[in-house]
């Protein structure tokens, strides 16, 4: 399974399906499954069964929520230039407190700057 470079807050574009161009924030991930949660992507209407809350108001009807849309089908945004972008590691050593440390950062390929 291919490694996921996609994380929870950053900015994606939609490059299949019905919502294709669309951008959104990305409110999860699941790395199992290979799918991640976009705001205001792949929104779906659901069905929900009445009931009835602990103080007594009416639940159910229609809600429209956001649903899981596969990882290859989206993009990292890239700040520069607004258009997506893969993404890179860029490992830089850094010495802190007389010892070298290795300091990874999210690059993206399009620009070469941080994400």
């Amino acid at each position: 399974m291919a490694k996921i470079r996609i994380k929870k807050g950053d900015t994606v574009q939609v490059l299949a399906g019905k919502d294709k161009g669309s951008t959104g924030k990305v409110i999860s991930v699941d790395r199992e499954k290979s799918r991640v949660l976009v705001e205001g992507v792949n929104r779906v209407t659901r069905h929900t069964k009445a009931g009835q809350t602990a103080r007594g108001s009416q639940t159910g009807g229609l809600v429209v929520q956001e649903a899981p849309i596969h990882v290859s089908n989206v993009a990292v945004v890239d700040p520069s230039d607004k258009k997506p972008t893969r993404t890179k590691t860029r490992v830089e050593t850094v010495e802190r407190d007389g010892r070298q440390k290795a300091v990874r950062t999210r690059v993206g390929v399009r620009s070469g700057k941080d994400l």
